[in-house]
């Protein structure tokens, strides 16, 4: 039996299209993730000065990062306030996104983009705007005072990661729960906490990503005697043209790309579970 011409015409043209969106994915990806990871064969140049490609080639930057009280401390800083400010903002964005799923009222899709609003305004209208009311309550300059700001613009990954796990949820495990005598803390703990795990992991991921890379807010917040990583490297390549901040930067690059792949590690293993 002969196959219609026209069908068959359609699936090439189809085949044709998909190949071709493929390529333009790949040449999209390369143009957004080339530049930045151009700074790695830059971390490994022996000169004292930026290049790319490197004339010879040497660990001394990354030595002098590992070396140096500031840069190890700017580390510390940041790894300190991203744990912190991620376990925060996991709090608040899992308890907003299941006061928001499950309570109805008016005014809920005002409330989500008021939580939401970190993510959407630009970095330096939350920068003053933390500033400000920091002022006030004699936070700048304190560590208290970065992992709050942090936390706030880590809510926003927190409550889409767990509303994205909430829609694909089925309530009704919880009432066979509570027909077994689970109380609603067990099932809480139990049954709900686990269906949505993947997702509460991916927010505090992405939250202490934020956190990390952080660097509009912690400008406005830093002192000499506490600085992050990135305020550090700000200042490194402001003050003084200093190629450790080359291998600071490739760590950097290293440790988000890595953290990024967790939750899609954490999202594809639940789905096969």
């Amino acid at each position: 039996m002969a196959s219609d011409p026209s069908i068959t015409r359609a699936a090439l043209r189809q085949r044709t299209l998909g190949w071709g969106l493929r390529v333009w994915v790949v040449i999209v990806g390369f143009v957004l993730v080339a530049p930045t990871l151009v700074v790695i064969p830059m971390s490994f140049g022996a000169g004292s000065t930026f290049q790319f490609p490197p004339d010879d080639w040497s660990w001394r930057w990354y030595g002098e990062f590992f070396g140096s009280k500031q840069w190890l401390a700017a580390l510390a800083n940041s790894v300190q306030v991203g744990l912190l400010a991620a376990v925060l903002a996991t709090v608040v964005g899992v308890a907003a996104a299941f006061g928001l799923d499950r309570a109805r009222f008016r005014g809920r899709g005002v409330v989500r983009q008021l939580l939401m609003a970190p993510m959407i305004l630009p970095g330096i209208v939350v920068a003053v705007a933390v500033y400000g009311a920091f002022l006030r309550w004699q936070l700048n300059g304190t560590m208290l005072g970065f992992v709050l700001a942090h936390a706030v613009l880590g809510v926003p990954f927190v409550l889409t990661s767990v509303q994205t796990s909430l829609a694909g949820y089925d309530p009704v495990v919880e009432k066979a729960a509570a027909s077994l005598g689970a109380s609603k803390l067990t099932t809480l703990r139990k049954v709900v906490l686990p269906s949505i795990a993947p997702g509460v992991m991916s927010g505090f991921v992405f939250a202490f990503a934020t956190s990390f890379d952080e660097v509009v807010v912690a400008l406005f917040l830093q002192t000499p005697a506490i600085k992050t990583l990135p305020v550090k490297m700000y200042e490194s390549i402001v003050l003084e043209i200093d190629p450790t901040i080359a291998a600071a930067s490739s760590l950097i690059v290293v440790f988000t790309t890595i953290l990024l792949f967790v939750p899609l590690f954490l999202r594809r293993r639940s789905h096969h579970d």
